[in-house]
């Protein structure tokens, strides 16, 4: 099973973590409420996870252009 992060506004691939066994607690997908996680979390088929993060970019962006936290994909 692997856990796969890409950036949700311009989607680079931030990392993937290989694990034989994960629980959500440790990812802290706990402190996400049930929108957030259906949000940022989908399941694939061959039990991998994809979530969608935010990399170092994009953040810098929306640190110097507030305004772009009202859409949701600013990167065209």
């Amino acid at each position: 099973m692997a856990v796969h992060y890409h950036c949700r506004h311009c989607g680079v691939k931030v990392g993937t973590l290989q694990l034989s066994n994960v629980e959500s607690e440790k990812l802290g997908f706990n402190h996400l409420t049930n929108e957030e996680r259906n949000d940022m979390i989908s399941y694939r088929g061959n039990g991998d996870l994809h979530v969608k993060t935010i990399c170092e970019d994009c953040q810098e962006a929306l640190e110097r252009n507030p305004d772009y936290h009202q859409y949701g994909n600013f990167i065209q």
